[in-house]
């Protein structure tokens, strides 16, 4: 991404980074091709959710600790959506900060089940997914926010997460709600 000149305002993905930066002093941002970890941890995805999970690489990020692993598909996002990444990634940067590497990888990646019942991955997705909703609502607005559910819900009754929690009425009924704390708050803002 060029530079802009001093006139220029920054994206607003780049600002969102700064102040990520200032927030978590050391972090870095890795593309996962230029990790053998990430790129075993795609192989093994794949294999575990029987194919399911075939854009690990290509179109999630992942955190870890203080670092923040882009996909493939980074580069040809608007600075909005990374922006909408950004966001959400963030809530896992404070995740971490808040549980530890260890506590954190345990509930993300154990806790009830690896798959199909992955409660603690459930649990922290959720909050993440919930600042995605609100940081769409703000830039997009509320239907923009609304016009997510699908996309979401399948996140996390779907390979994507390995079924991390395969209630659909249960994930549909957190993204109503949570859709609705939303456009509450910004009613009374």
């Amino acid at each position: 991404m060029p530079t802009p000149s001093p006139s220029e305002p920054l994206p607003i993905d780049e600002r969102f980074l700064r102040t990520l930066e200032e927030n978590f002093p050391g972090l870095r941002m890795i593309a996962k091709e230029e990790s053998a970890l990430q790129r075993w941890i795609g192989r093994l995805l794949w294999v575990i959710t029987l194919g399911g999970q075939n854009a690990y690489l290509e179109d999630y990020t992942t955190v870890f600790g203080k670092t923040i692993y882009t996909p493939r598909s980074w580069s040809k996002r608007s600075p909005e959506e990374r922006y909408f990444t950004l966001r959400h990634e963030a809530v896992h940067l404070e995740q971490f900060k808040r549980l530890g590497k260890f506590k954190m990888a345990f509930l993300y990646g154990i806790w009830i089940l690896p798959m199909g019942l992955a409660w603690g991955r459930a649990r922290l997705e959720w909050e993440a997914y919930a600042e995605t909703l609100r940081a769409v609502a703000e830039i997009k607005g509320l239907e923009a926010a609304a016009s997510l559910r699908e996309h979401i819900v399948k996140q996390f009754v779907g390979p994507a997460y390995g079924w991390m929690w395969p209630f659909r009425r249960a994930v549909e009924k957190w993204f109503d709600e949570e859709l609705e704390r939303i456009r509450k708050t910004t009613k009374a803002s």
